[in-house]
């Protein structure tokens, strides 16, 4: 019996001419766009400049803040009322004022000032703007003293130089689409094998097809696994064409075990799409089902960590992901991916997990009605 609900199942979705290509065209788009669109690095970010010295110290510091790749210079300005009006019309960002006699003071005392004045309407692009900006500053320090060093001279400095080296532990390039590639597979997986799920059932009855189930002797917990099994197997292939994707644009291969994510995802769909089936359960139309999973996804979504780190949320919020499966599969997959973490690392996000399967399933077996 079993067997001829799965190839029920498979032949409504086949008939379908829309969900084959929407199962295999989102993965390859959601992999080629989304990491470079959902990308928190600053950059392009427009600089204005006042020059107060117009010294050969002051110039080259000037050329060597417009060649990084972070800031672009875009408007050079006689006083800081000026520049002022460039952060109002949008022609300037953030604004560095290089203070008179600059050249002379780091001379003469070692140290020179500059003023940084950064435009904080969007405090994440002022904030890290800034700090981009006082990181090429103390560069430009450190390349003036071991020039003046070499050639002998001595710069007073009341603060001593140490040599720093910076190791990066698990991206080294500090690529943000490496942090946001394994996610994203998990966005994809909750997408489709959740959205999916809770369309079925509301689907069939709006079509009437549900009918003729409920007059047959299917048991409702063999109705509710012919329904998961489909998505299982398409959840797979979906994490299956996500990962080639990952190796093949962007060289991103998992320092972990495969075997270790397919285990997850395995217990992953399951969640998701019980959760789907018990909102199908409920539902009477298919608009309905789908604004209520829409919004359902929204919250989990944006509570899993996917941008916004967990520990950076307020308490109430960081208490409230812990009823957020998302959060845990997003927690492995990036565990597995960049720190090559093993099953023994993972066993609290594995646990949390089966509760929630066994939860939203056992919920979607007790809530569907075969009498309507």
């Amino acid at each position: 019996m079993l067997i001829y609900l799965i190839e029920k199942e498979f032949k409504q979705i086949r008939r379908n001419s829309f969900l084959p290509k929407l199962i295999f065209i989102m993965p390859v788009m959601m992999m080629l766009i989304m990491p470079w669109a959902a990308n928190q690095e600053i950059k392009n970010i427009k600089l204005s400049v006042i020059d107060n010295d117009h010294s050969t110290f002051s110039e080259r510091l000037i050329h060597k803040t417009a060649s990084s790749d972070y800031f672009s210079l875009t408007d050079v300005s006689d006083n800081y009322t000026e520049a002022i009006h460039s952060i109002e019309s949008g022609k300037a960002d953030i604004i560095l004022e290089i203070q008179n006699d600059f050249e002379k003071e780091i001379i003469n005392e070692g140290e020179g000032n500059v003023m940084i004045s950064a435009n904080s309407v969007n405090g994440t692009k002022g904030s890290l703007g800034s700090s981009y900006l006082a990181s090429i500053l103390n560069d430009y320090a450190g390349e003036l003293r071991e020039e003046y060093g070499q050639a002998g001279n001595s710069v007073p400095s009341q603060v001593p130089a140490f040599n720093v080296i910076q190791q990066y532990k698990f991206n080294p390039h500090l690529d943000y689409k490496v942090f946001m590639v394994p996610a994203l597979m998990v966005m994809l997986l909750t997408m489709l094998t959740g959205f999916l799920p809770a369309l079925n059932i509301v689907g069939e009855k709006e079509t009437g097809t549900i009918e003729q189930i409920n007059v047959t002797p299917v048991k409702k917990g063999i109705f509710i696994l012919a329904k998961l099994i489909p998505y299982w197997i398409i959840g797979f292939i979906v994490l299956t064409v996500c990962i080639g994707l990952s190796v093949l644009v962007y060289g991103l291969y998992p320092s972990g075990s495969l075997l270790t994510i397919f285990l997850f995802a395995f217990i992953y769909i399951l969640v998701v799409s019980g959760m789907g089936l018990v909102i199908s359960n409920y539902s009477e139309t298919m608009q309905q089902a789908m604004f209520v999973m829409y919004f359902f996804i929204m919250i989990l979504l944006l509570m899993s960590g996917l941008f916004t780190p967990v520990s950076s949320m307020p308490q109430w919020a960081q208490t409230l992901t812990v009823i957020n499966p998302l959060k845990y599969f997003i927690q492995v997959m990036r565990l597995i991916y960049l720190k090559g973490s093993g099953f023994a690392e993972v066993t609290s996000q594995f646990f949390a997990l089966c509760c929630f399967a066994a939860a939203f399933n056992i919920w979607a077996i007790f809530s569907y009605k075969k009498s309507h």
